[in-house]
Order: structure tokens, then sequence, then C-alpha cells
């Protein structure tokens, strides 16, 4: 089995744990509230804007042996760089404050998500990185493009509320193709021993963001 299979059977649990979130039936049942979808975008912000300098920072201490893998990790950055402000756009859209967004602070399970990732990386396994990856791409492709549409057919808000959403469930699809080459390239156990176990944990703490966003 390659190892991108691999690492989807074994996070099975993990992905139900977030896949079973409360606010995510709501949304499933239409039954959001636009408070709910601007603490989403809330929480989205406050980890979002930390993709690249994840990657650069993943990228900066990756070996040698996996030069290939920063090459991609270049290609990511250039993808992902300036997203944060999609989202702050959209909240705007909601007719919410942005700039209070932007100066908050997130919500425990996304501060603890983020500041795991940069303690795996520079304390541990740079690899482990791409297990969160894993999680917040793979979800995009589950959710994203059917719960905005679901979300604005419900609540009635402008397209320019779900530039986020909607654009990131179509990239991600081609993201994970190319995730998927690159997981299958990575052929050390250790490496991906630690890409299995950060994106177990990240399941588990996106879960917790999910659930700590309030009910409709």
């Amino acid at each position: 089995m390659d190892f991108f299979d691999q690492l989807q059977e074994q996070t099975t649990l993990e992905r139900e744990y977030l896949l079973s979130a409360p606010i995510i039936t709501q949304v499933m049942a239409g039954t959001v509230s636009v408070d709910s979808y601007v603490a989403f975008l809330t929480q989205a912000y406050h980890h979002v804007k930390h993709t690249v300098p994840l990657l650069m920072a993943c990228g900066a201490r990756l070996p040698e042996r996996l030069e290939w893998l920063r090459e991609a990790i270049a290609e990511y950055i250039e993808e992902e760089y300036g997203h944060q402000e999609w989202i702050l756009n959209d909240i705007r859209a909601c007719g919410a404050d942005a700039e209070a967004v932007r100066r908050g602070t997130p919500n425990l399970p996304t501060e603890l998500m983020v500041s795991y990732v940069y303690d795996q990386i520079n304390r541990g396994n740079p690899a482990s990185f791409f297990g969160m990856v894993n999680v917040l791409e793979g979800t995009s492709i589950a959710l994203a493009t059917h719960a905005a549409g679901i979300i604005k057919g419900e609540l009635g808000l402008p397209a320019q509320a779900f530039s986020y959403l909607i654009s990131h469930g179509s990239l991600d699809i081609g993201h994970m193709e190319f995730y998927q080459k690159l997981m299958n390239r990575l052929d050390d156990p250790l490496d991906q021993a630690a890409v299995v176990h950060t994106s177990k944990v990240v399941f588990r703490l996106y879960g917790d963001m999910f659930r700590s966003l309030p009910l409709s």
C-alpha cells in the first residue's frame, strides 16, 4: 500500500472525530448562523496566516536528502501567500469587523494547533508539517465547497463572503493530488511516522477548534 493510503487509513478515527463536530453537523443540516460562520472565519484567519511562515520554517529545517521536498515547499508558498487576506475580505462581506479579527487572538485549540506544528518542525522532524497539510487540505476537499453552497443558500450572504471556502475547495483538489505524489515519494519510516503522528494530533486539535465555535 502506498504511504498516502496508509496515512488515510491510520488517521481514520481522528478524521471521524473532526467530522463529527456539532457545528459541522449543523452546517450540513442548513442551520448555521452568520455569527457561527464569522466565528469559523475568525479561527481560519488565525491559522491560515501561519501557513506561509510554517512552510518557510519547514523548508529551512529539511535535510539535504529531502531537497525535492524543499522544492515542493517553494511551490506551496507561491500558491498559499496572502490567503489570510481573502478571509478578512469575507469577514467584511459578512458585515463584521475584519480589523478586530486581525488584532485579536485565536481560540485555544487554534493556538495549540499552530504552536504544536511549529514545535514539531523546530524540535522534532520538519517533515511532520505535512501531517497538517493532510488534515487541512483533505478537510477542505471534503467540506469547503459543499459547505459554502449550504451557508450561502441559508443565510443569503453575497458571493463575496465565500472567496476563501470556494477558492480553497477548488484549489485543494489539485493540491491534494500534488500532496499524494509527494507523500508516496516519502520513503523514510521516521519521516512517515512523523507525518502520521502530526496528522493525528492536528485532526484532534482542528476538531477541537470546530467544537470551540458557537452553535446556531
